[in-house]
């Protein structure tokens, strides 16, 4: 307010509350009195402002007495202006500082103008003694009555003047910041539109009201944080796709190759039953080798004793021989005695002539008879000798055969123990075999099983990439700038 606005509202309240210069020197006229008993009336007040719970700071209860004290010696000169208005503006401001509310500033005012109403009157009845001193003093008591409505209206009126300047400070605090709030919303708006149609690039001006920088730098710091982490996860999935690209393309291979080994392993089966089957047949014509073996062995054993009993019988036999030979040996030799008999005989035949002839004949006969005899012994000798060498040759070929058969039959032997090997060894192959085709089968069935399991992996794997490659897409719809690139320029590009 300037100073011709605060000498108009004074002088309006001069003339409102009619305190014309009558009254003013009504008021220098009690300045003695007044002087005296204020000092009292002050203490009074304060007193009970000093008592009041609602009055929040009472440190400054001595300034403000004395403030007042210096107040009421200038308003008993009479003199309404400017500086009245400061002075007791500045009082109103104190009281309010001290949180001296309105109804207990007028319960002040009301003891202040109490305790000089009764000074006055006690002081200056005594010498009314007339009509007109009556009027005299009640025209100076309404002159200190208006004047301390006055007063109390300017300290009250500080008070409003306070509480409005407050409101206004409060309605434009509420106004600037309700413009602040405005203005952050409108950016935190655009940022959020940018953010909801994919732009990561677009920021908050870090120029927004104070109230709203912080929030400006922490949503800043979220975009910054969420084109990092969208940038990573871009990154990330484009690792994933190229891994997923791999491990499809292997999966791929492992189930080809997993379906070519449960083909080959079925193959396997198939021909581990066959040669199970075959070593089965092996084994049992292994059995039956062995058992051939044996009895051909059993009967090699009978030929040998039947090759042994030959030679015996072929060594009675040359035996046998030999005692023909002597015996025949000994029938020439009387063959050869007969024929020299005869022959004797023939000779003395003839020297007895006639008589002799018939002993001749019988003498030739005998002698006939006994070359004959010599002749089939020798003939008989020859054939012994024949057969003696015959035999002496079956002997030695029934002793090799013997010695061939002993050979064959140790032979037949080894043979046999190595038949019955390869018979044991066939049996535990046939039980082995058996072994390793259910093994096999069992081994198809897991390759089988890992088989389905590959194409359900290469499934997934397949299905993982397809993800991928959406979220990629999805990324591709978010603008994110490169990480070395500036926030300010990013705005600048927004």
């Amino acid at each position: 307010m300037t100073a011709q606005q605060t000498d108009n509202a004074l002088r309006q309240r001069l003339d409102f509350i009619e305190l014309d210069e009558t009254a003013r020197k009504s008021m220098r006229d009690l300045r003695p009195v007044i002087s005296e008993l204020i000092g009292g009336a002050l203490d009074k007040f304060y007193a009970k402002i000093a008592k009041t719970p609602a009055v929040a700071d009472k440190s400054q209860l001595g300034h403000a007495k004395k403030r007042q004290q210096d107040h009421w010696a200038n308003l008993t000169g009479g003199t309404f202006d400017e500086r009245y208005v400061d002075d007791v503006t500045a009082i109103g401001r104190m009281h309010e500082r001290m949180g001296l509310e309105p109804r207990w500033s007028i319960g002040g005012y009301a003891i202040v103008m109490s305790e000089l109403v009764k000074g006055i009157m006690e002081k200056q009845w005594p010498s009314i003694f007339a009509r007109q001193q009556g009027k005299l003093l009640a025209e100076k008591l309404s002159a200190v009555i208006k004047s301390g409505m006055l007063d109390m209206d300017y300290s009250i009126s500080v008070y409003f003047e306070t509480l409005e300047a407050k409101r206004r400070a409060l309605e434009e605090q509420r106004a600037q910041a309700e413009s602040d709030q405005a203005i952050a919303l409108e950016q935190l708006r655009r940022g959020l539109e940018a953010l909801s149609n994919g732009d990561l690039e677009a920021t908050l001006p870090s120029d927004l009201p104070g109230n709203f920088r912080q929030m400006a730098e922490d949503y800043n710091r979220a975009v910054s944080a969420l084109r990092q982490s969208f940038a990573s996860v871009r990154e990330t999935s484009g690792h994933i796709k190229t891994g997923a690209d791999v491990i499809s393309n292997a999966t791929n291979d492992l189930a080809l190759r997993t379906a070519q080994q449960a083909a080959g392993v079925e193959e396997s089966s198939a021909a581990l039953q066959q040669l199970s089957v075959s070593v089965g047949q092996t084994a049992a014509n292994a059995e039956k080798a062995s058992a051939a073996v044996r009895e051909t062995q059993e009967k090699a054993k009978n030929s040998g004793e039947l090759v042994t009993s030959a030679v015996s019988a072929m060594a009675g036999i040359e035996k046998s021989s030999t005692g023909i030979s002597k015996i025949i040996g000994v029938i020439d030799e009387i063959a050869f005695q007969t024929n020299l008999l005869a022959l004797n005989a023939g000779v003395e035949a003839a020297r007895a002539g006639d008589a002799g002839k018939g002993f001749a004949v019988v003498a030739q006969e005998v002698r006939q008879l006994a070359q004959r005899t010599a002749e089939a012994a020798k003939e008989i000798k020859n054939l012994i000798s024949q057969s003696s060498t015959q035999v002496n040759q079956g002997v030695g070929i029934v002793s090799s055969t013997g010695e061939a058969l002993n050979d064959m039959i140790s032979r037949i032997d080894i043979i046999n123990r190595f038949v019955a090997d390869i018979a044991a060894a066939a049996r535990d192959q046939a039980t082995g075999v058996n072994e390793v085709s259910l093994a096999v089968r069992n081994m198809g069935a897991i390759t089988q099983q890992n088989s389905d399991m590959v194409e359900h992996s290469s499934a997934e794997t397949r299905r993982l990439k397809d993800e991928v490659e959406t979220l990629i897409e999805l990324l591709q719809h978010f603008r994110a700038r490169p990480e070395g690139r500036s926030a300010g320029a990013a705005r600048r590009a927004a």
